[in-house]
């Protein structure tokens, strides 16, 4: 069930104004892969769906290609957790509702869907980071943004799921706190073709570049 991508000209065109990056930064660049959690992709699984199944080659393939290039690779986990400043406000879980209650508890470290799908090809010097909101930068705990400033990172690029949730939100946070961002069109999944276009359209116009694999592997390779 892959993608049907429809990113239109004219939105390409008009984004170059203000994301345009044709060339990866040579020792500033890691790759961010959001969220490949079984709870995500697992069949039967709380937001499992077949479009993010059908990216766990493509973003293996980004994986190999950034560690290639000595380029780190970075694997976030959505997490719930109920400790302050970690945990959500109370009101935006309404654990009455018995889909919410089970997202939440799947969620949760330590249980079998919070972990990454067995499929996913981890390497020994990658980090896996846990994450307490859709945003990897916004979160309290400040894994990501602490892992990129020591590693000297300016430029990101972005794959996993769901594109228009914590895809699209780490996207535009990273964009406005000053990192480039590149996100990869085919290596990103969400529940439909239409959020899928729909989040790639407004990151192309405003946050991000939206390039293919083969594009990306390409200008790994250009760095390695």
């Amino acid at each position: 069930m892959t993608h049907h991508i429809d990113l239109p000209d004219w939105a390409v065109q008009r984004g170059r104004g203000l994301n345009a990056f044709d060339q990866l930064l040579p020792g500033r660049t890691a790759l961010v892969v959001i969220d490949m959690q079984l709870a995500f992709l697992g069949e039967g699984e709380v937001f499992g769906n077949a479009h993010a199944r059908d990216i766990i080659g493509p973003v293996n393939e980004l994986a190999r290609a950034a560690r290639n290039a000595d380029c780190p690779v970075i694997w976030t986990r959505q997490t719930v957790s109920d400790e302050p400043p970690l945990a959500m406000p109370t009101w935006q879980y309404d654990l009455s509702d018995s889909h919410v209650a089970r997202a939440v508890e799947a969620l949760r470290a330590g249980t079998a869907a919070h972990d990454l799908h067995p499929a996913m090809e981890v390497g020994a010097d990658d980090l896996v980071l846990d994450k307490y909101r859709y945003g990897a930068l916004m979160c309290p705990a400040r894994a990501l943004p602490l892992a990129l400033e020591r590693l000297g990172v300016e430029m990101l690029v972005l794959a996993g799921t769901l594109t228009n949730v914590c895809v699209e939100s780490t996207a535009r946070d990273a964009n406005m706190a000053g990192w480039r961002v590149i996100v990869a069109s085919d290596a990103c999944a969400t529940v439909t073709d239409a959020e899928h276009n729909a989040a790639l359209l407004n990151l192309r116009l405003n946050f991000a570049d939206v390039k293919d694999v083969a594009e990306l592997t390409a200008m790994f390779a250009g760095i390695g």
